[in-house]
């Protein structure tokens, strides 16, 4: 039996989650390209996430890899647990190590969308963010992509990563949106879309809670992330390792953080 959720729980589309999560985004290789140095750690850090520490969101991409945390997802928890949400990215191209473009052409999403679900070993995705808006491509076509993949089933609930308020507010009046997700931390503090997601009553994923590794060391683990949980109920943090003990200190850390002011 796993144990109880670390930092608690909140909603995020339609389940009720771990409000520590995994960003799977260091499972892969340097340059978040191809398979990890240890595929074996990789394998049991999952493992260890979701069965002995009891985190049961995940967030990837389609993009990390490309493709390879994906496939360790299902090779590492297929079949999935009831309680597990798996979120995961589409819209993202990758050239070469390192290097990211967004691509947006509805066609592509679609694309996107259908080899995530073979690669997961899923009929639907539980949560489907548009990894990053592509300015090419109206912003209009891209969510009805999505819109349309919802429509079908092949996607339960929508997501944007990436983004600044005055386009998440536009959004939310038009799409049901069932979480924002940033980067956030104790060193880079100010995100206005805080206060978006509390006045919509949307989930805040905070990714690079710990600022790219630099709040890892000593007691900053443990105030960076309890400095972000205290932000609100709405919100969760997505920090990833590769490291099976790193797991283990996150989840210690969350374990020490509690709702009370200081």
């Amino acid at each position: 039996m796993s144990a109880a959720p670390p930092a608690g729980t909140l909603t995020l589309a339609g389940k009720t989650v771990s409000r520590l999560g995994l960003g799977t985004m260091r499972l892969t290789g340097p340059g978040t390209w191809g398979d990890p140095p240890d595929r074996d750690a990789a394998l049991s850090v999952l493992r260890q996430a979701v069965h002995t520490y009891g985190i049961t969101h995940l967030d990837t991409a389609d993009a990390y890899g490309p493709h390879t945390v994906e496939h360790l997802i299902r090779d590492a928890l297929y079949p999935y647990p009831q309680d597990l949400l798996i979120a995961t990215k589409v819209g993202m191209i990758r050239p070469a190590p390192s290097v990211w473009a967004p691509h947006g052409h509805p066609t592509y999403l679609r694309a996107a969308v259908e080899a995530s679900l073979r690669r997961l070993r899923l009929d639907r995705l539980d949560l489907c963010y548009l990894h990053r808006i592509d300015p090419e491509v109206p912003l209009a076509d891209q969510l009805g992509a999505l819109g349309a993949l919802r429509q079908e089933g092949k996607i339960a609930h929508i997501g944007l990563s990436k983004i600044n308020p005055e386009t998440a507010r536009v959004v939310a009046k038009e799409i049901p949106v069932a979480a924002l997700q940033n980067a956030l931390n104790i060193n880079d503090r100010h995100d206005p879309l805080l206060e978006v997601c509390r006045d919509h009553t949307i989930p805040y994923v905070a990714y690079r809670p710990l600022d790219a590794g630099r709040l890892t060391h000593g007691q900053g683990l443990e105030v960076a992330l309890s400095w972000l949980l205290r932000l609100g109920p709405h919100v969760a943090a997505i920090p990833g390792t590769s490291n099976p003990h790193h797991l283990s200190q996150l989840v210690q850390a969350a374990g020490t953080w509690s709702w009370r002011r200081p």
